[in-house]
């Protein structure tokens, strides 16, 4: 769980970097941006990209997240909790991406058309769930 001065560093700064784990053990990373969701740190992904294989085979995963200066940062240490269609009832998926996207960059101007642009994109919620937070926004 998030602590409210970790959820407000998060609401501030969405740059991350996110670390998940590649078949053979290597680490594999990916440059994303994050808001705050729940009782972790949320984004979306699409079916092709590496990252949501890697979290669907082994939940493990660290997530970055920095300053644009890259002084003040935080690490969470925890595990992914994936929101796909074949896994979530559609209307919690549909209101799920919307709040992740609220909390990144606020109200979208058409509701409608970015609801249907996650569809055809094939979008999957994820939300990094800390079991550890560390770093020097703390």
């Amino acid at each position: 769980m998030l602590s409210e001065q970790a959820k407000a560093f998060i609401a501030e700064h969405h740059k991350a970097v996110l670390n998940t784990f590649r078949k053979n053990g290597m680490a594999q990373l990916s440059v994303i941006v994050v808001g705050p969701f729940e009782d972790g740190a949320a984004f979306t992904t699409t079916a092709d990209r590496a990252k949501l294989p890697n979290l669907k085979r082994d939940p493990r995963c660290s997530l970055l997240v920095s300053q644009d200066s890259w002084w003040g940062f935080l690490v969470l240490e925890g595990k992914a909790r994936v929101m796909s269609s074949d896994n979530t009832d559609p209307e919690t998926l549909k209101m799920a991406l919307r709040d992740i996207y609220r909390s990144i960059a606020g109200e979208h101007p058409n509701w409608s058309e970015y609801d249907q642009a996650m569809v055809d994109e094939k979008r999957s919620a994820v939300v990094v769930v800390p079991d550890h937070v560390y770093g020097t926004a703390l």
